[in-house]
């Protein structure tokens, strides 16, 4: 029931942005939704922090408490089995799964051989059954004036022993979790080639940290992108499919520690880098177009690799350019916004509209809408970077205002409409982004689930029974009986009785 609550209190935080994920959208949902915000961000609700929440965090406990009061009773229970001989031999095994009796017939043998021989029968059968892993205890006793000696065995402990591996490896990652929670960093920058990053919260153009996190412990390096190399499948591979599909990308970077020695290493998908205990993860790529855009006077007033978000396999690029101030329009400062695509690789489409159909660039192109008026940037509510706000702008280019977009490739210089100035297209470099990640308890994390994995697949598969063997002398011979029983299933436990009559029949 606490696990499936636990499952139930997980939904709140996927319907409304939590302050630790997605502070800005915390902002927004209260710009958007004041009276609401008020009573969802009240206690005991807290919706905008549901994981640290007091509901949230009386349920993990309850969990965590619940698995420990379930472990310790069983522990010592089963600590004490392991030292405890098996069960007594039934007085009627005619009552147990796979029953079988075979009768000795000798006339001529004494009491005291037919004891002998019920002796021997017996300590036949325990080594058989200590040669399968059973453990044994002899037993003998007297019944309606008959002397009766029997084996007594049991085996598959290991499958409690794994039950109780599962619920203790469960407990271990719940604590793991918590702690990972409680400490864990990740952090998100995109590169444009030839930068470099400082692994400082500043520098990260997005990042998610715990509750207890101090960001005075993250380690001090820098790494700088040197180059972004992709390979493509060409037509000269023969593939004419596949041809522009990738087959392998690399960030060649170079990594800076604090006493200024610099190590060159190669970072792929699946294969992070691996620094002070922190991997760094490539998670996106593209190009970063560098604009340089000059006001009436020629004044650079903007000069930067604006990275643009591929939408599709060909790297066909949407991208956003703001530049809030330095521009003058009808006698008065303006903010100027460009919104347009690149194209790697640009082809006419039967539309007149353009798309690349190759991600490298042999054909590159760059379109750009021009808006002025108000870019929203001082409102005191963040903005992405990817995102243009027109709703106080005017359109100056494109076909919404049934003129045409300007159109760039790398080294062309473009007048601004209305005598504004200049654009330049300057270079088209690669970008990568990157995920940094620090979890202290990550590796408890995966021994722990390694660790209940294991436990579990032992108490599935390896069965708990019981088997006796009991020898009567009777009036002509000696009785042999055998029988087994089970805890839980188990579909091969009559034909281990039947395999155990058998090999014990052939050692008499």
């Amino acid at each position: 029931m606490l696990l499936l609550l636990l499952a139930v209190a997980t939904i709140p935080g996927s319907l409304v942005p939590q302050r630790v994920a997605d502070p800005n959208g915390v902002l927004q949902y209260e710009q958007d939704h004041p009276e609401l915000f008020k009573i969802l961000n009240a206690f005991p609700i807290q919706a905008f922090d549901v994981y640290s929440s007091v509901w949230f965090s009386a349920i993990y406990l309850l969990l965590f408490i619940s698995l420990i009061g379930c472990v310790l009773p069983r522990i010592m229970h089963h600590w004490k089995a392991l030292r405890s001989a098996p069960p007594r031999t039934p007085a009627r095994l005619q009552r147990m799964v796979g029953f079988a009796e075979q009768r000795i017939s000798n006339p001529s043998a004494t009491d005291a051989e037919r004891a002998e021989f019920a002796e021997r029968a017996i300590t036949e059968a325990a080594a058989l059954l200590k040669q399968q892993h059973y453990r044994t205890d002899v037993q003998r006793v007297t019944r309606r004036g008959q002397a009766e000696v029997s084996v007594s065995a049991e085996r598959g402990y290991l499958r409690e022993t794994g039950n109780l591996v599962f619920h203790i490896a469960l407990v271990g990652v719940l604590i793991s979790v918590a702690i990972g929670g409680m400490f864990s960093f990740n952090g998100q920058r995109v590169l444009v080639e030839g930068e470099t990053l400082l692994n400082q919260l500043i520098d990260y153009d997005s990042a998610t940290w715990g509750t207890s996190f101090n960001p005075a412990t993250l380690e001090q390096f820098a790494m700088r992108l040197d180059s972004f190399e992709v390979d493509y499948i060409t037509p000269d591979d023969g593939n004419v499919v596949a041809i522009g599909e990738v087959t392998e990308y690399r960030a060649n970077v170079t990594l800076i520690s604090p006493d200024g020695s610099e190590t060159e290493d190669v970072i792929r998908v699946n294969h992070p880098m691996r620094v002070h205990g922190s991997p760094v993860y490539l998670i996106a790529n593209g190009y970063a177009p560098t604009i340089t855009v000059r006001n009436a006077e020629g004044t650079v007033v903007y000069s930067e690799s604006m990275p643009f978000v591929p939408q599709d396999t060909n790297l066909t690029s949407l991208g956003v350019i703001k530049v809030p101030f330095g521009i003058e329009h009808d006698g008065e400062q303006t903010q100027i916004g460009l919104r347009g695509f690149f194209y790697p690789s640009k082809i006419d489409l039967d539309t007149g509209a353009y798309t690349s159909n190759y991600p490298d660039l042999t054909n590159p192109v760059l379109t750009l809408d021009v808006f002025v008026g108000d870019l929203g940037i001082d409102g005191g509510m963040p903005q992405s970077v990817y995102a243009l706000d027109t709703s106080n702008m005017e359109q100056l280019t494109g076909r919404a205002v049934h003129g045409e977009s300007l159109e760039l490739t790398i080294g062309d210089t473009l007048e601004l409409p209305d005598g504004m100035g200049t654009i330049t297209l300057e270079a088209a470099p690669r970008y990568a982004a990157f995920d940094v990640m620090r979890n202290p308890a990550q590796m408890w994390v995966l021994i722990s689930a390694l660790a209940a994995t294991a436990g579990l697949l032992v108490s599935l598969f390896i069965p708990r029974r019981r088997m006796w063997v009991k020898a009567t002398a009777s009036d002509d011979g000696v009785v042999l009986q055998y029988a087994a029983l089970a805890r839980g299933d188990d579909p091969t436990l009559e034909r281990a009785v039947e395999q155990l009559r058998d090999s014990h029949r052939e050692r008499l």
